[in-house]
């Protein structure tokens, strides 16, 4: 199975808190819930609702785990039920089972490792929500095969970004592009089958 990153992300690349204003303070971020506003764009369910219906289920890091189902299992919402009948492989090196939410399988010690052979399972795409730090351990590892990102048209100039300082040089192919009525661009991004780094000469 193929496993795909799906986040709302800024022009410069901020991934942190986008749903709600307390979803993740960490380092004094104050601008949470920015997506919010454009989250409810019939074009980004759409595309969502697409490839979340075909899905073998979520990999997920610890924290977004730990944020994404506290709180819609609070909520009177379809989200409950789905998430918690989805298959969850949770990477932590804090949690120990049981996992607090049903269908959830631990993913501990090298993770990469554990990951690398969940991919060879036949099955449909695993997608990743969030969980920054786990995509900056499989994404070196060309363990990551597609990006499929809803940029939206804001700059906050502060918070942790998908891609940080550090990250390891890659290079993509361009999937699919879709623009949408509230301004934000659906981009899919697969990893690149030529060349997994960019060698900063022209092609």
């Amino acid at each position: 199975m193929r496993i795909v990153v799906i986040n709302h992300v800024t022009l410069d690349g901020v991934m942190q808190g986008p749903g709600r204003s307390d979803e993740d303070t960490r380092d004094g971020f104050t601008q949470g819930g920015w997506a919010a506003e454009r989250a409810g764009d019939d074009a980004i369910g759409r595309a969502w609702g697409r490839r979340l219906s075909a899905s073998s289920g979520y990999l997920l890091g610890r924290r977004t785990y730990q944020d994404v189902l506290g709180h819609w299992n609070t909520q009177d919402s379809p989200f409950r039920d789905a998430l918690n009948n989805a298959p969850k492989f949770v990477a932590s090196r804090s949690l120990t089972d049981p996992l607090p939410w049903p269908n959830s399988s631990l993913l501990s010690g090298d993770v990469p490792a554990a990951v690398a052979e969940l991919k060879k399972t036949p099955g449909d795409d695993l997608h990743i929500m969030g969980s920054g730090a786990l995509i900056r351990s499989l994404a070196p590892l060309g363990l990551i095969d597609e990006y499929l990102l809803c940029i939206h048209p804001l700059v906050l100039g502060a918070g942790h970004r998908l891609f940080p300082d550090g990250f390891s040089p890659a290079a993509f192919d361009v999937a699919d592009v879709t623009p949408t009525a509230s301004g934000v661009i659906i981009a899919g991004y697969n990893a690149s089958a030529t060349r997994s780094t960019w060698s900063g000469s022209r092609p």
